[in-house]
């Protein structure tokens, strides 16, 4: 067998550890747990016997359902405000702060990285609590006459903290993409007599498309899956999909069809990430 010379060799090279690596810790345990997915287990003992049996029941069982929905729907209310929040942030920090000062407006974004994730979930329950400081601040102003119970221990908790924990997700990939903009288009487009909100409209928020495509990405998949928030401030109406593979696995020794439910929520996130970017392609083109 000829071994590959020049180029082909150095690139092949190059890309041979991260593949290794990527098989060794990717696709071996996510084909394992593919494999796991169609036995079945009787307490501590697998029948091997290949069955479609645990997709069934992921598929028509009314709680697993239910779990599934409410944890795209936290997912995608949690995008939509990170989104919505982080766009006049990003845009701001991109065109209305001196360039100089922009590295430390990006450090002070970065700060809540500093802050262990549990020390900052904790932290809303402090802040929405029935006696926190939410209720109390509003107690105390006359706003309210009786603490707020609808904000912690249920999915809008959910929601609140998972949207503060990846603001910085959502804001640093638009910022990218907002600092990519030649600023002649829109002095081009000003000189043609549109305003600076049509202007924003038809040449901006078209260009920035790549940012928020790959913000909305980077916060839907992995907030489908998240198992510790839920725990700590969702109570049993903000538990998802990702708390019942965990009770799956630790409590109800029922490996298979822990390993069925996350297959499942892995195919349907995979679904629709590929779908929204079908649907963004074809918006992108059509302002291309």
């Amino acid at each position: 067998m000829r071994l590959p010379k020049g180029e082909a060799a150095s690139g092949l090279l190059l890309v041979s550890p991260p593949l290794v690596y990527a098989v060794l810790l990717l696709a071996v345990p996510l084909g394992s747990i593919v494999l796991l997915s169609l036995w079945t287990q009787n307490f501590l003992t697998f029948d091997t016997t290949l069955t479609l049996a645990n997709y069934a029941e992921a598929f028509t069982d009314p709680l697993y359902r239910t779990l599934m929905l409410r944890s795209l729907a936290i997912s995608g209310s949690v995008t939509l405000a990170t989104v919505l929040f982080a766009f006049p942030i990003a845009y701001f920090v991109s065109f209305h702060v001196a360039p100089e000062r922009k590295a430390l407006w990006i450090f002070l974004i970065t700060i809540p990285f500093w802050t262990s994730y549990l020390l900052r979930v904790f932290a809303w329950k402090v802040i929405l609590g029935f006696n926190g400081v939410l209720n109390t601040s509003l107690l105390g102003l006359g706003i309210i006459d009786e603490p707020l119970t609808f904000i912690l221990y249920n999915a809008n908790a959910v929601v609140i903290t998972l949207a503060h924990a990846y603001a910085p997700f959502t804001i640093l990939p638009i910022y990218v993409a907002l600092e990519k903009i030649d600023r002649s288009l829109l002095e081009a487009s000003r000189d043609l007599g549109e305003n600076a909100l049509v202007t924003f409209l038809r040449v901006t928020l078209p260009l920035a498309m790549p940012g928020v495509v790959a913000a909305t990405l980077i916060v839907f998949i992995p907030t489908v899956g998240d198992y510790v928030t839920p725990v700590l401030v969702g109570g049993p109406d903000g538990r998802m999909i990702a708390n019942m593979i965990q009770i799956q696995f630790l409590q109800l020794n029922d490996a298979p069809m822990g390993s069925a439910l996350a297959i499942s929520a892995m195919t349907i996130v995979a679904a629709i990430s590929l779908l929204f970017l079908f649907l963004m392609r074809g918006f992108l083109k059509e302002r291309a």
